[in-house]
């Protein structure tokens, strides 16, 4: 296990005579994204800006790399400072600056750069988000979704070690929202820093954490993996993670990884009772990455989006298909063993490739190519290792329109 780049220690805050933060413990590993998700109003905002040094905690320690940040000299808190970033909720851009100069103005106020250095930097780091086109507009004259690209190229300006998101996806559809989550995951997989999330955009958050911590009452009472917060009996976190996952379905069309095993365990549970099989299959995009490119991410989710639609409407009123990662999609078959279920395959593919979601000929068109696994629920974990125990693979490719 990774030891913990930032310690926080019986945390203490008040406001008011009211506690928001009771005695918190927490521990943030390096170079993974920790998540910190719970109810309005229970403090996750508040507890980011002490560990960024925006507040000062009534009681508690907060240790970085093992150091208490109180008894740190003024020098070396300043050297830390530098090595943390901050993307506000609101992204905070300056609408006097142009693209180019919000994203410059952290070096430029470090004051330890040549401008020809600055303007270099900031080139490259626009151009490795897609940002190069709009470097002389102003925040005003943009999406919500690019000015959350541009607030994230300014956090990343500074080579940080540690960057906070403060709800970073505030006010964004959900094809936005997914679009920022996946923006978040790539460049901190690049980039290699420290990621600290406050959100509640559960399941799609699940998705690139490695750590989830819940906050509720003043007290982090969950900490652990995403697959592991599934596996709580705290009746807290289990209505919290249902809830909002729910809410995510009904908003996107895709069903959370709780409900997928969910589903998965009654069709364990019934193979048993029955002595009946059921099987599953997943499918992998594997040029989603490519996809990205040539359409942006916010197309490729709606075309993803459009690719699952048009398979359910292939399936059988008793199979399920649900979205179950950032490019997997998962489909369980009862009554089906895995041959069967190749067999089932076969057909779906034929029948998706002769209907066509949309007629519309005006509308955009892209290739996925689906590489697809198969297994038996008596072969294979309900979730883990879902794609090791495979009884053939094949790889088809897709015609998908973009709405």
């Amino acid at each position: 296990m990774k030891k913990p780049l930032i310690q926080i220690k019986n945390l203490r805050k008040q406001f008011g005579g009211k506690a928001v933060l009771n005695g918190i413990n927490l521990s943030i590993r390096e170079g993974e994204i920790t998540t910190i998700i719970g109810k309005s109003g229970v403090g996750k905002s508040v507890l980011i800006k002490h560990i960024v040094g925006l507040m000062e905690n009534d009681s508690g320690q907060i240790l970085f790399k093992g150091k208490p940040l109180k008894k740190m000299k003024e020098k070396d808190k300043k050297t830390l400072k530098s090595k943390i970033s901050f993307m506000f909720q609101g992204t905070a851009l300056f609408d006097s600056m142009t693209v180019f100069e919000n994203v410059a103005l952290p070096l430029n106020e470090k004051g330890e750069f040549l401008k020809k250095v600055i303007n270099q930097r900031v080139r490259d780091l626009l151009e490795q988000l897609d940002l190069y086109e709009i470097d002389n507009k102003y925040p005003s004259q943009l999406s919500g979704g690019m000015r959350k690209r541009v607030a994230l190229a300014r956090a990343l300006i500074t080579e940080p070690e540690v960057i906070l998101f403060d709800e970073p996806t505030t006010g964004l559809d959900p094809i936005r929202k997914s679009a920022v989550h996946r923006m978040i995951s790539d460049y901190q997989k690049k980039h290699k820093f420290t990621g600290i999330l406050v959100s509640h955009e559960i399941p799609e958050i699940f998705y690139i954490s490695q750590h989830i911590a819940m906050l509720d009452e003043g007290k982090i009472i969950f900490e652990g993996t995403p697959k592991e917060i599934y596996k709580s009996s705290n009746p807290v976190v289990v209505e919290f993670v249902q809830r909002l996952g729910s809410e995510t379905e009904r908003a996107t069309g895709l069903s959370s990884q709780y409900d997928l095993s969910e589903r998965l365990k009654r069709e364990k549970r019934h193979s048993e009772n029955q002595r009946a099989i059921f099987s599953f299959i997943v499918l992998t995009i594997i040029n989603m990455e490519e996809t990205i490119k040539k359409v942006g991410y916010e197309e490729s989710q709606v075309a993803l989006k459009n690719f699952i639609f048009q398979i359910n409407r292939c399936l059988r009123d008793t199979d399920t298909c649900s979205r179950y990662d950032l490019d997997k999609i998962l489909i369980v078959l009862p009554g089906t063993d895995s041959e069967i279920g190749k067999i089932a395959y076969d057909n779906l593919a034929k029948r998706m490739k002769k209907e066509r979601i949309l007629d519309n000929n005006n509308s955009p068109e892209l290739s996925f190519a689906v590489k697809a696994a198969f297994a038996e629920a008596e072969e294979a974990s309900i979730i883990d290792g879902i794609e090791t125990n495979n009884h053939s693979e094949v790889v088809e490719s897709f015609d998908i329109y973009i709405q």
